[in-house]
């Protein structure tokens, strides 16, 4: 009978433990985004410390022939931007234990991802040069393409999310890591445009 007793608090002791160590120390997964978050912004950087030098150098930038659009990048910075707070409005409706609102705020983001990333196509399509053009051209492709290339990254998470919220109990209040990590790569993905919108599309006024 002691045994069992016995037996029974080193379970409850294992158990205890086990919560305590889950509570205390904060899922390693997140961290692993945010070092790769923290590796794409120097990526970015170099990027956008090159075109300044670029431009500084310039005389006329950009060239002629190669002006940018604004109005569509606009259009689409005022969608990414609101996307931001629709996402987030996701991971507010996961910790009051609501699922269906979840999906509802992560599905109207992918739409507006969606519908960000069809933006850039239709500008590339109407501006009249290419890649290999002049440098300003080369410098626009390259950033705005792999900006690019992260959205539809972040729409993939999203999916990812979505897909996976079919299955009973996956997410809830207390176990949504994979919606945050979602909700964190695509604020990052805002963020970036914003400066890229800036220096690629406002600076060009000037």
């Amino acid at each position: 009978m002691y045994a069992v007793h016995d037996h029974y608090i080193n379970n409850m002791t294992i158990a205890t433990t086990s919560e305590h160590h889950q509570e205390h120390h904060p899922d390693l997964r997140v961290w692993g985004l945010l070092t790769f978050l923290v590796s794409e912004s120097l990526m970015f950087g170099g990027f956008f410390a090159t075109y300044l030098y670029l431009r500084g150098g310039a005389a006329v930038w950009p060239p002629e022939g190669t002006e940018v659009e604004l109005f569509v990048p606009a259009m689409n910075t005022i969608i990414l931007v609101s996307s931001s707070f629709v996402i987030h409005l996701g991971d507010v409706a996961i910790k009051k234990n609501s699922v269906n609102g979840m999906r509802f705020w992560y599905i109207l983001t992918a739409i507006m991802g969606a519908i960000f990333l069809g933006g850039q196509v239709y500008e590339y399509t109407t501006l009249g040069y290419g890649l290999t053009t002049n440098i300003f051209a080369n410098c626009f492709y390259l950033m705005t393409g792999f900006h690019g290339l992260h959205v539809f990254v972040g729409l993939l998470l999203i999916l990812g999310v979505l897909w996976r919220s079919r299955r009973e109990g996956h997410y809830s209040a207390t176990k949504h890591t994979g919606i945050e990590m979602a909700e964190i790569y695509w604020h990052f993905v805002d963020i970036i445009w914003i400066i890229l919108f800036t220096l690629v599309y406002i600076l060009t006024l000037f």
